[in-house]
């Protein structure tokens, strides 16, 4: 699908602010540009893995902040060094594998064999002073003008995140305390890595984060959730965001008698099918664990991560914007280091239920793609975001409302200058 190209000086944004969405913020490569420059290259903080995926002195993961790649590695002093994945030397990729470990602690470009250090240093070049006398480097050159451009790290919990910026407030103050406070609470002790799957839109990444952020389409796009009860319109839930809106958390609690498929059918257009039965119901238990009665938790953090907990099973997404139209999303699925083996059993076979073909989060990917397929052709038209009214606040209810999606757009609109 190739988008059209198009100049954003031919539009502004509808007068209606956050309430409405025009349609070419998601197909207009200039935006596209921009946001590259300052979300992601700018004043925020993008979420780059787990610990436990880099947990040994060596350790590396290939990533992406934006676009721009980069690579986390552990040091041999414990800490995590992050660095854009660009040979100073002539631009190539430093490295070419997904994950593994350094074991000389050495990264060296397959082009010119330039090496460099787990934070970054260039540490060796061939023939520095060159070859019989002739040719090499400059008698000025010095390895230390030449490392990889570094990326700051921060962790909150388990999850790591970096950024371009010098001046972005700490990561505590970005996300704010309830965002972090969740962190903690399902990344808050040793996890381990139970697997990794990857997808891909044809769409905007920001129609994801609109997906991710919209609290009532669950019940309706995903008919699993109220077919078999795992959420219906109408539980008891919250939804919260932090001051500066950019995030979101939705919070679903364990359904009570009364919240019956009939109650169900009765407000939705599009009906489950009651008479639904599965061949292995297990799939469908939940083991309360984290505290409380919450089985259902999505939280959004801007730009590039979602937190889940969808009953027993956990995981992280990470959106990762290819072109403005194209999207990659990487989902990494976690349980405890403390787990029963049992409970790690159940945990994969509920992994059944999420992921790009999971039985409830199958159809977001076609939602984003259909989506982006019907507003290129008019990028002068614009979406309707009126569920709830015109309110960003947070709601202590869990009701049919799009107060996060207009969060969203507020703060995005603020950083882009829009």
């Amino acid at each position: 699908m190739n988008a059209p190209q198009r100049s954003t000086q031919a539009y502004s944004w509808p007068p209606q602010g956050p309430s409405r969405a025009p349609y070419w913020v998601y197909s207009d490569d200039e935006i596209y540009a921009r946001e590259q420059a300052r979300i992601y290259r700018g004043e925020t903080w993008g979420f780059l893995g787990l610990q436990a995926e880099i947990p040994k002195p060596g350790d590396f993961k290939s990533t992406f902040i934006g676009d721009t790649p980069v690579v986390i590695v552990r040091g041999d002093d414990g800490a995590i060094h992050g660095w854009v994945n660009r040979c100073a030397h002539r631009g190539a990729l430093v490295c070419r594998e997904l994950r593994g470990n350094a074991a000389d602690r050495t990264f060296t470009c397959v082009y010119h064999q330039w090496s460099y250090d787990t934070a970054g240093n260039l540490v060796g070049v061939p023939f520095r002073k060159g070859l019989g006398g002739k040719g090499g480097y400059p008698a000025d050159f010095e390895l230390g003008a030449h490392g990889l451009r570094p990326i700051r790290i921060d962790t909150q919990a388990e999850a790591i995140f970096g950024t371009f910026s010098d001046t972005v407030q700490p990561l505590a103050d970005y996300l704010g305390e309830e965002m972090c406070g969740n962190l903690q609470r399902v990344l808050g002790r040793p996890i381990r890595v139970l697997g990794h799957s990857r997808q891909y839109f044809n769409g905007n990444w920001k129609l994801y984060a609109e997906n991710a952020r919209d609290s009532y389409h669950g019940g309706l796009l995903h008919l699993f959730y109220p077919t078999f009860g795992i959420y219906r319109q109408g539980q008891k839930g919250w939804v919260h965001l932090s001051p500066n809106k950019l995030h979101m958390m939705l919070q679903i609690c364990k359904p009570s008698g009364d919240q019956s498929i009939e109650h169900y059918q009765q407000a939705s257009s599009r009906k489950a099918d009651e008479g639904a039965r599965l061949q292995a119901p297990e799939i469908l238990d939940w083991h309360p664990e984290l505290g409380g009665e919450v089985p259902l938790t999505i939280q959004t953090l801007f730009p590039s991560v979602v937190v889940q907990q969808i009953s027993n099973t956990l995981a992280v997404r990470q959106i990762l914007p290819k072109a403005v139209d194209r999207t990659e999303l990487v989902w990494t699925y976690y349980g405890f280091e403390d787990d029963s083996p049992e409970l790690t059993e159940h945990r994969l076979k509920q992994f059944n239920m999420v992921g790009p073909a999971g039985f409830i989060s199958m159809e977001d990917g076609e939602a984003v793609e259909l989506c982006q397929r019907g507003v290129e052709p008019d990028p002068q038209e614009s979406s309707v975001i009126l569920m709830g009214g015109e309110s960003m606040d947070s709601l202590e209810v869990m009701g049919v409302d799009e107060n996060a999606i207009r969060g969203f757009w507020k703060g995005y609109r603020e950083i882009m200058g829009l």
